[in-house]
């Protein structure tokens, strides 16, 4: 009779031999050979999507800044003094700058901006700059969030030139469409720089006369500028008064 062992279980895990034959492990590696190919090819193609939405999104913001830096160069006479009170990401200042031939500064809450530009942070309310320094001052969508609209309009008449000038943008709740998109934008900014106030025509007429402002023209824009923010906006053109007694 032969010595040689007899294996009657034919299972090979009885036998030492788990670490070599894993079924599961073995399914695993195989779904794995099969599956990353299709995983790199989709987090590829997901990370091709976001950079090229961040590239558009770069591309529509540089873009809008321009169109509004030609439409303010149509205003303002080239060779203008401008501080971009609130000027965001800085495409605007410097896209006017080259446009009118002078160097456009720009001021904000936030510690830097992406165009380079003569820039200088400041406090929401108080601009750092000596009186009298410049020929305009731009207020781009950004009266609205002055927690104290008259005092932040004695700050621009402060640092304007006699005779100088003031364009302001700004979103009027005209209908309800309007003040639903003024309140959605309230709810956005209200923790980073408090509640906002939005003004009809006339609410920002009476300010700009109380403050000592002149109004030279005024326009009615299209709430489609922006499809992400549609809603009423107003372009005015001020001058300040000879007078210097609101400025105290």
């Amino acid at each position: 009779m032969s010595n040689a062992p007899s294996y009657t279980n034919r299972d090979p895990r009885d036998y030492g031999l788990a670490e070599w034959f894993n079924p599961e492990r073995a399914l695993l590696n195989f779904a794995r050979v099969l599956l990353n190919p299709l995983v790199y090819a989709l987090e590829g193609a997901v990370g091709g999507a976001q950079r090229r939405w961040r590239r558009e999104r770069r591309r529509r913001l540089v873009g809008r800044s321009y169109d509004m830096a030609l439409e303010l160069a149509r205003v303002l006479p080239r060779g203008t003094r401008v501080l971009d009170v609130g000027c965001g990401s800085g495409y605007i200042a410097h896209h006017l700058s080259a446009l009118l031939g002078a160097r456009v500064s720009g001021i904000d809450v936030r510690r830097s901006v992406d165009a380079p530009i003569d820039y200088a942070a400041f406090d929401g309310a108080h601009f750092p700059a000596p009186d009298e320094s410049f020929d305009a001052v731009l207020l781009c969508y950004v009266l609205h969030h002055a927690q104290d609209q008259p005092a932040f309009l004695r700050e621009v008449r402060r640092v304007l030139r006699r005779g100088g000038l003031v364009v302001i943008y700004e979103d009027i709740p005209e209908a309800a469409w309007d003040s639903a998109a003024c309140r959605a934008h309230d709810r956005a900014w209200r923790a980073r720089t408090g509640p906002c106030t939005f003004r009809l025509w006339g609410g920002w007429q009476q300010l700009f006369d109380s403050s000592g402002f002149e109004l030279l023209s005024v326009r009615r824009l299209s709430r489609w500028r922006n499809f992400t923010h549609p809603v009423r906006r107003g372009l005015y053109v001020l001058r300040a008064s000879d007078s210097r007694r609101h400025a105290v």
